[in-house]
């Protein structure tokens, strides 16, 4: 499924997961660049302690506090987020038992490591708790302060139980404050407000994990949205050059002449070998991308890809990236 104009109108909370090295927190800072531009105002949010938004955008480690790092194309402001669960908990104490200063205290003992150790659902909470609460913040006049809250979440392979936050504090809660925050959290996730997109390379393992984490959620009923396929190389040679490249049917001659004509008479031949191994791996490499591109299709959502950047990933490429996704109607 191809994406169109309105893939997420009406969507506020922006889950981004992907199996590790697929470039997850790249297409998350590019995604909120996106929905920022022309004018609206969007938190980035990330949740594993990794420093990776601060090192995408070249700025200072982010704090426990929410903070400008980019403008967006034709206007807007993307803001940044690192949510720290030591600090997210003392948030928690203060807002439902009024004790952030035995908090604090009880984060010298350890006991808040201790606690969130032992009762991993509780960080999760915590977590994913930090970002529904942005995306229902208003200011005074009653506006939500953000237009949209995008989210760099953890794995592919750990997205459903991080998000399934109601099943992971089951047995540690029935009532009470905990299970009341919870249930705000999961009143947000499976709301038609929250899309969560998947970062893919198109490769067996990435594109493996993407399908099984799709069927994970559409199992425990959770708002799949889009698939980011990332690192998209175009073919370079006509279909006729891959299928013969393939089957090593390659013409080393008139391979061999085109080298000569370009004005290299020394070992044109050796040349001419290695050019037809290039086109062998390249073909290899085509086929794999189409393979791994109709089982994504079968997934039946919207897909956006995302070109490979030759000069590698800096500032300037989030913005690329931010563009391809606003032409292709993901913002």
């Amino acid at each position: 499924m191809r994406a169109r104009d309105t893939d997420w109108d009406g969507v506020r909370l922006h889950v981004v997961t992907g199996k590790g090295g697929t470039g997850k927190t790249t297409i998350a800072a590019s995604l909120a660049l996106a929905l920022a531009a022309g004018g609206r105002k969007v938190l980035l949010i990330e949740v594993e302690g990794r420093q990776g938004i601060a090192q995408l955008f070249d700025c200072p480690p982010l704090p426990y506090e929410e903070r400008k790092v980019a403008i967006a194309p034709e206007g807007g402001d993307v803001y940044a987020l690192a949510v720290d669960p030591e600090e997210a908990m003392l948030e928690y104490l203060e807002m439902f038992y009024n004790l952030r200063r035995a908090g604090k205290a009880l984060t010298r003992l350890g006991l808040v490591d201790f606690a969130t150790t032992i009762a991993p659902g509780l960080r999760d909470v915590l977590l994913t708790g930090k970002a529904s609460e942005a995306v229902r913040r208003k200011d005074k006049k009653g506006h939500f302060i953000y237009d949209a809250v995008v989210m760099d979440a953890p794995p592919t392979g750990r997205i459903s139980r991080f998000l399934n936050v109601n099943a992971e504090v089951a047995g540690l809660a029935k009532v009470g404050p905990i299970r009341h925050h919870a249930d705000t959290v999961m009143k947000v996730i499976r709301s038609p407000e929250t899309a969560v997109h998947f970062v893919t390379l198109l490769e067996e393992m990435p594109v493996q994990e993407t399908v099984d984490g799709i069927a994970d959620l559409r199992q425990i009923g959770l708002p799949v949205g889009g698939l980011m396929i990332n690192m998209v190389r175009p073919p370079m040679l006509p279909e006729a050059d891959l299928a013969a490249a393939l089957t090593d049917e390659l013409d080393l001659e008139t391979i061999r002449m085109g080298v000569k004509a370009a004005g290299v008479e020394d070992d044109a031949a050796e040349i001419a070998q290695a050019l037809a191994a290039e086109a062998a791996d390249h073909a290899r490499r085509t086929t794999l991308q189409g393979r791994e591109m109709a089982r994504l299709t079968d997934a039946d959502v919207p897909q956006y890809e995302l070109p490979h950047l030759s000069d590698g990933m800096d500032l300037a490429g989030l913005y690329e990236l931010a563009e391809e996704l606003r032409r292709q109607g993901a913002a």
